[in-house]
């Protein structure tokens, strides 16, 4: 059990903190006090998809609260268990976009790779959780199709590094694949999308800055923070130092029933992105992936909420509330 008058951490170094993430219910409902309905069925949602919570952010989870926020996105549930309609393990149909491994080219311009097959935290909603990571990580032996693929199309202007988390990987990798990205003329863009500096903000070190933003390549970095209550000081620091480097960070969002899905949890997240200079990018309805439907918020509720931020905040704090579609050549706004 982790004690709550315990140091947050007992080291700096992000690859020990990762190490030492909880990895079972049965882990976290000690660490935070708590106990969950239907513990068998909840096992078996952390055995079908793992249970994984670095340190730093499990430390800002309330204790005793079975609720929390921060707590929902990584707890697993019985629900998850249960089948419901329009949900497959695959909403998105990456796998028709995916031409070599490690690569999948859905939108004009941009290609996406799967740079790491690994997250520092497993989030219940994830629309990758049946991603088959196995066939789609090249690793440094297996780069050149995917680089030649790029290569190939003179449209490419941007590369996005995803996973899995891009910034699970060492930096030496970052390094070689950055620089191998930068090698092919008509890249221009290198996005990061990423919850690292969110979860283990210990990670933003000045050899990861060195492998990223070492080329002639404009770096952008895409956060994922739901909750106001994810960025504490560390994390303030972290986008800090991100943004001295030269890197423009943007947010995104998944609007998650009993996580944000009000008027005051959104404002709140949506201030705290503005203080740290942080621009409000994509609110995400739901990506209908299998063991998630209890995050889900209906079309009606969503836009009502919206309108509810757009009447009260300014037009430049606001994302864009949208949804992913397989068949759609962009993201859907809804409004």
């Amino acid at each position: 059990m982790i004690t709550r008058t315990a140091p947050r951490w007992q080291t700096s170094d992000w690859q020990s903190l990762l190490k030492s993430s909880i990895r079972s219910v049965d882990d976290l409902c000690d660490a935070l006090n708590i106990t969950v309905e239907d513990l068998p069925v909840a096992r078996k949602a952390g055995d079908d998809f793992a249970v994984k919570v670095p340190l730093p952010y499990l430390q800002r989870i309330r204790p005793e609260t079975p609720n929390d926020p921060l707590l929902l996105q990584v707890l697993p549930q019985a629900l998850e268990m249960q089948a419901a309609p329009g949900f497959s393990t695959d909403p998105l149909e990456e796998a028709q976009f995916n031409p070599v491994p490690g690569l999948i080219h859905k939108y004009h311009g941009r290609v996406l790779l799967i740079s790491s097959p690994h997250c520092a935290i497993h989030c219940r909603y994830c629309f990758r959780r049946h991603f088959d990571y196995d066939a789609n990580t090249p690793g440094r032996r297996h780069w050149q199709p995917a680089l030649d693929y790029i290569a190939a199309d003179s449209d490419i202007h941007e590369v996005i590094l995803s996973g899995g988390d891009p910034l699970s990987a060492t930096d030496s990798y970052l390094h070689e694949l950055v620089n191998a990205i930068a090698a092919i003329p008509h890249v221009k863009t290198l996005r990061l999308h990423t919850r690292l500096p969110v979860v283990i903000p210990q990670r933003i070190t000045q050899g990861l800055l060195d492998a990223i933003t070492g080329t002639r390549l404009k770096t952008l970095m895409v956060l994922h923070i739901n909750h106001a209550n994810e960025i504490d000081d560390d994390v303030s620091q972290a986008v800090k130092v991100l943004q001295s480097a030269g890197i423009r960070l943007l947010n995104q969002s998944v609007l998650l029933h009993g996580v944000n899905d009000s008027f005051e949890a959104l404002s709140d997240l949506l201030w705290k992105l503005y203080a740290l200079d942080v621009g409000a990018y994509y609110l995400h309805v739901l990506d209908m992936i299998d063991g998630a439907a209890h995050f889900l918020c209906d079309d009606s509720q969503s836009m009502a909420l919206y309108n509810k931020l757009a009447a009260k905040l300014p037009g430049y704090m606001l994302p864009r509330l949208v949804r992913e579609t397989a068949s759609h050549t962009s993201k859907t706004p809804l409004i």
